[in-house]
């Protein structure tokens, strides 16, 4: 009878261990439609590249399909997709394909051509029109920082994540995030203030 019991316990773990528990993920298509355009945003802005950004947006949607067991649910999707989306960043800078494609398309991508990816969807069209002037300007600012602070500063203020949300994506501590915030605004009003005064 004991042995009996034993069994039956080793058998209920084992069928519980086997159920798998849904995620958002397990609808891809939902998730997809919900949140590719911020990803896709958040990548071109960090790669200047629309092809590069496009693939590495349908991997990023491939990566959260086969490792969908893996969301906890400790953090929102959104912030998991980010991360998942600056890891594929990551690894893209650190090839020499990436570095080639990098300085081939500081030739060749239109400033004109990003800023219509850039303002959000959601905003109201003169404020969609004010981004899209001036954005080849700011862009000149931004391209100057640091990766780290280049990619703080857009989860901040072109994904408008919050700063728990930030440590949660980049795996940075909160001290860390914030030192890199203020460099990144810091060097941003700097550049941005000299370069506002060459064009006048």
């Amino acid at each position: 009878m004991y042995i009996k019991d034993i069994a039956a316990d080793l058998f209920s773990e084992a069928t519980q261990a086997a159920v798998v528990i849904p995620t958002p993920f397990d609808d891809i298509a939902a998730v997809i439609e919900t949140h590719r355009p911020r990803v896709f945003r958040f990548l071109l802005a960090s790669l200047r590249d629309v092809d590069l950004a496009e693939t590495l947006t349908q991997e990023t949607f491939l990566r959260a399909w086969n490792s969908r067991s893996n969301f906890r649910g400790d953090c929102s999707v959104t912030t998991w997709l980010t991360r998942i989306a600056l890891n594929l960043v990551r690894d893209h800078t650190r090839t020499h394909r990436f570095r080639f494609w990098k300085r081939a398309s500081a030739q060749s991508v239109d400033p004109q051509e990003i800023a219509a990816y850039l303002p959000h969807p959601d905003s109201p069209v003169d404020s969609r029109l004010i981004a899209t002037e001036q954005v080849a300007l700011l862009w000149q600012t931004v391209s100057t920082l640091s990766d780290r602070q280049r990619t703080i500063f857009l989860l901040r203020f072109v994904e408008e994540m919050e700063l728990s949300e930030i440590v949660s994506a980049t795996g940075m501590p909160l001290s860390t995030v914030k030192s890199h915030l203020y460099r990144a605004l810091t060097n941003i009003r700097e550049r941005y203030a000299e370069l506002t005064r060459k064009t006048i």
